[in-house]
């Protein structure tokens, strides 16, 4: 990555879950361990040497592992694992909140599984830890605070770990990694050649957010993947501790010289996911590629409207039992009005998550910057901006996660002088204005409205 903000060399190896189950997500954590070993080795001998190493990382999914060998005692659990959702509700009759997306249940679950009698050479730790780990060859346990806060154990404040959780779930506190800034020299990555210092570490979506530039108040950050989270900076620790009243949530965006930053995210459980449902379930496209072109070869979804709920609704409802609708079909409605009434639901979704944003935190994005793999549809991106009623800016790495753990890395050495100058890179790939017909917003609520609650018992349940 150079110091004007572009990536000169990318290596890619998938990971895929593993579901041996629905409801169940594993990760083969020592395959994940060698994949970004060999990405990282591959990059550099492409690249030449570098100053720092960044590490971002899919959050709060949760590894046990053996620090004698290194090895995984098992898989590790994916964030979207609702295994422990029993053990959730059980904490809540307590007066305990947390989420089966959350690691803290994930941990208790994997001691449970493997290491019953918790021994002292157990290790725990999300992905971030996992990949410091292997990158130190041991050397290091840590984590930073953006990854640390979504496991469901940091303190309020982000300085330490809850004890009296721990106690209670049973997770001895010296398995757990040192919380550290998200910005600093952490240590060697021994296992690299020249050994590297480690110096920036960040969750994805806080990652992508730096990586977009978003790192004063002001501007907001979406991503649009297999879901959709939207992301923003602000002033100080937003008032509520868990969900805002519109279903927002409080995050540490990152650390600095044991300075937090928080921020604010919304959260979208079905983006890219609903047009992939096209492809391998229906069988309308042969790929998720296809549908800009197939949405494209319309005006209009001919009155149609899709409700993407197929896991529920997250940002603003938060409506487990609510399920995906089509509504709105009539004879003219075919193939591409029905391509384009899904990916102009996901963008209605990403309305939501914006306008429930600017209501939590009081803030009023004047665009919308975006990345993610639905980043290059231009038919969603003109349905986001319609329905948003506000410029969208693409950026030009569908991965900003790689620029913000590059300009995390590269704040600690000085390539950039301070959040200010990273915030001056951004340079969008393109800006996409509203159009002058205005998206049916009020169509769309009603139309949500008659998605909710399709599984009553399961609507009944909260976390």
């Amino acid at each position: 990555m150079r110091p004007d903000g572009t990536v000169e060399h990318t290596r890619r190896r998938p990971t895929p879950p593993l579901v041996p189950f629905p409801g169940l997500v594993e990760l083969d954590a020592d395959g994940l361990a060698a994949a970004a070993l060999e990405v990282a080795a591959e990059s550099l001998a492409a690249g030449g040497p570098v100053q720092a190493v960044g590490i971002a990382n899919q959050r709060a999914s949760a590894i046990a592992w053996d620090a004698r060998s290194g090895r995984a005692l098992g898989p590790g659990l994916g964030w979207q694992d609702l295994r422990t959702a029993g053990m959730c509700l059980e904490l809540q009759g307590e007066g305990l909140r947390l989420s089966p997306n959350e690691s803290a249940t994930k941990y208790a679950r994997l001691l449970d599984d493997h290491d019953p009698h918790r021994s002292e050479h157990t290790r725990l730790g999300t992905v971030d830890s996992w990949v410091a780990w292997h990158l130190s060859r041991g050397g290091l346990h840590v984590t930073d605070r953006s990854n640390a806060a979504v496991t469901g154990l940091l303190g309020d404040q982000a300085t330490g770990w809850r004890g009296p959780l721990l106690d209670r779930l049973a997770i001895p506190v010296d398995m757990l990694p040192r919380v550290v800034d998200s910005c600093g020299d952490l240590g060697a990555a021994s296992a690299l050649a020249g050994s590297p210092p480690i110096c920036g570490m960040a969750g994805d979506q806080q990652a992508s957010l730096i990586g977009q530039g978003c790192t004063r108040p002001g501007p907001a950050k979406a991503t649009f993947g297999t879901g959709a989270m939207l992301d923003a900076c602000v002033a100080e620790r937003p008032g509520f501790a868990t969900r805002g009243p519109h279903g927002c949530f409080p995050i540490v965006a990152w650390s600095r010289d044991e300075v937090v930053t928080w921020g604010i995210e919304a959260i979208m459980l079905a983006a890219g996911s609903a047009v992939d449902w096209l492809v391998e379930d229906l069988g309308l496209l042969a790929s998720a590629a296809e549908s800009e072109a197939a949405a494209a070869a319309c005006a209009d979804a001919g009155g149609a409207l899709v409700v993407p709920a197929l896991l529920g609704l997250g940002t603003p409802a938060w409506d487990f039992g609510a399920r995906g609708a089509f509504l709105g079909i009539s004879r003219g409605v075919g193939r591409p009005q029905l391509v384009r009434a899904v990916l102009e639901g996901i963008a209605h979704s990403g309305a939501d998550l914006l306008e429930a944003a600017e209501a939590d935190a009081g803030i009023s994005p004047a665009t919308l910057r975006i990345d993610g793999g639905m980043s290059a549809n231009r038919v969603f991106v003109q349905a986001l901006a319609d329905a948003c009623e506000r410029p969208v800016e693409v950026s030009r790495e569908r991965e900003a996660t790689a620029l913000g753990a590059g300009y995390l890395a590269g704040l600690t050495v000085g390539i950039w002088a301070g959040e200010d100058d990273v915030a001056r890179s951004w340079s969008p790939q393109e800006v996409v204005e509203p159009g002058t017909s205005r998206a049916d917003r009020d169509r769309w609520r009603a139309a949500v409205d008659r998605a909710r609650a399709w599984y009553p018992e399961l609507t009944a349940v909260q976390f």
